[in-house]
This record gives structure tokens, C-alpha cells and sequence, in this order.
């Protein structure tokens, strides 16, 4: 059994669940699913009720695991993962978890062996794959990438997910046309997928050599996001100039210091 953070997350559920005794306990298959609809108060008081009667073990502590994941806990899903990998080994949706969590993270050294093993004999969902083609873009493996992306939008055609990441991945190598007819198809796929429309708008203010306009009730910090993002986009373009624009406007649009386009700002400087 994991101590630390799942059995806390467990015990603080337990209370309510005290009050009514005589109320059927929760089987694994409910609590699951109930995590997989998103009702995440009601699988936490669940796990805190099957907890108070004894419950314990593995499959427990994946259900705690699960929760965290798919609650955005990304630093506690993955320390309860790895946990549980280092015990049982696991299988391969438990990796893609722990790997796609590190990638959240930022941690992609640990999230490569995690995600290679979730695709491993070719095996693993098109998001294990889409993960994986994110791990080969940051490592500038466009092989690789290329593949990845392949298996992954074989596996789901339709997602607006993939789209978007196939045409960041085009993008970094500078291929903007490719790039913008991709950001396009995620954009058609799923108006509300975010990221594809901040990246079709970025793309195409990179090909006409502008800086992207603040949009009516834009906050600060998601204003200065796409500036970053924009000055990224620049330097791929060789524009030193209007990426060192971008970064100085990231940092002034932002009330608080925005540590990724400080950081590309000295990148930018010292070329």
C-alpha cells in the first residue's frame, strides 16, 4: 500500500462516508467509472468509503492514481504511478498515464521511457502515440515525430488533438504552410480546441511578420503566453528582431514575471 499522498487523499474522504454506514460500499468498477465521467468529489468520498471498511492494496492505490490523472494532479498521479510500476509493472494505459503526466510536468526525461513503453510492440491508444510525437519534436527527432503522429491519427483520424501538435511539430522545422493547412484541420475538427486556434493565429501572424493583437478580454498572463509564443515562433523563422519584440512585450503584458519569455528574452539577446 502507498502511504503519503494516496492514503491522505483517501482518508479525507473517509469522514463523510462515516455518517451513513449502512449505505452499500462502493464497488471498484463504480468508483472507476465514476472517475471516468468526472465526478471526482464523488469518487474521492467512494475511495474515503471503501477505505473505512478495510479496503486496501494496489487496486486501491490505482484508483487514487486515476483520480489525481484525470483530476489534473499531474505531480501526484505520477508519483502514485510510479509506485505502483515499480511493484506490479503494470500495463500499458498505467504507463501512458504516468508518461503523459511527466510530459505535463515538464519532466520529459521521465516521461520517455514511460511512453515508449506504453507503445511498446506497436501497442498503446493515439494518445500514448501523440505523446510520443510530442517527446520526438522536444528532442528535434522528426523521424521519428513523423511517425508517432502517423500511428496516432490512424488510431483517431478525427482528433483535433493530433492535428494541432502535427502542425506544431511542422512548425518548429519551419514548414508554415504545412503548418497552417494543420492548425486549420484541428481548428475545423474542434473550434473550441484552444491551443489549434492560439497556433493557426500565430502561424499566420508569423507569415505576415506581426506581432499578435490582444483579443477583447484576454487576460494578462494568456496575452503574454501567446507573445512568447509568438517569439518562439519568430526565432524557428530566423526573425532575431521581431522575437526579441515578441519576448519584451510577453514580459510587459504580464503583472507577474513571466519566466518563459524571460528566459527565451536572454536566449534572443545574445545573438
Amino acid at each position: 500500500m502507498i502511504a503519503a499522498p494516496a492514503i491522505a487523499l483517501a482518508l479525507a474522504a473517509a469522514a463523510p462516508a462515516a455518517a451513513s454506514d449502512r449505505a452499500p460500499i462502493p464497488t471498484l468498477a463504480q468508483t472507476a467509472h465514476a472517475i471516468d465521467a468526472g465526478r471526482f468529489d464523488q469518487a474521492r468520498l467512494m475511495i474515503g468509503r471503501m477505505v473505512a471498511h478495510g479496503s486496501k492494496g494496489p487496486r486501491i492505490d490505482r484508483l487514487l492514481a486515476d483520480l489525481a490523472y484525470a483530476s489534473g494532479d499531474n505531480a501526484t498521479a505520477l508519483a502514485l504511478y510510479r509506485a505502483l510500476l515499480a511493484k506490479s509493472g503494470g500495463d500499458s494505459l498505467m504507463f501512458e498515464h504516468a508518461g503523459i503526466a511527466a510530459i505535463k510536468l515538464g519532466d520529459f526525461a521521465a516521461a520517455a521511457p514511460l511512453i515508449k513503453r506504453a507503445t511498446a510492440r506497436g501497442g498503446g491508444s493515439w494518445r500514448a502515440w501523440n505523446a510520443r510525437g510530442v517527446l520526438a519534436d522536444v528532442a528535434g527527432d522528426w523521424d521519428s515525430a513523423d511517425l508517432a503522429y502517423a500511428r496516432a491519427k490512424q488510431l483517431a483520424p478525427l482528433s483535433a488533438e493530433v492535428a494541432n501538435n502535427l502542425g506544431w511539430s511542422q512548425l518548429l522545422r519551419g514548414s508554415w504552410p504545412e503548418a497552417i493547412a494543420l492548425f486549420e484541420r484541428a481548428v475545423a475538427l474542434n473550434p473550441k480546441e484552444k491551443r489549434a486556434v492560439n497556433n493557426l493565429e500565430l502561424a499566420r501572424a508569423a507569415l505576415d511578420a506581426e506581432l499578435p493583437r490582444r483579443r477583447v478580454g484576454e487576460s494578462d498572463r494568456d496575452w503574454a503566453v501567446r507573445l512568447n509564443d509568438a517569439g518562439v515562433a519568430a526565432q524557428v523563422t530566423g526573425d532575431n528582431k521581431r522575437a526579441i519584440a515578441a519576448f519584451s512585450q510577453a514580459l510587459e503584458a504580464s503583472v507577474t514575471w513571466y519566466a518563459r519569455a524571460a528566459n527565451n528574452l536572454q536566449v534572443a539577446d545574445s545573438k
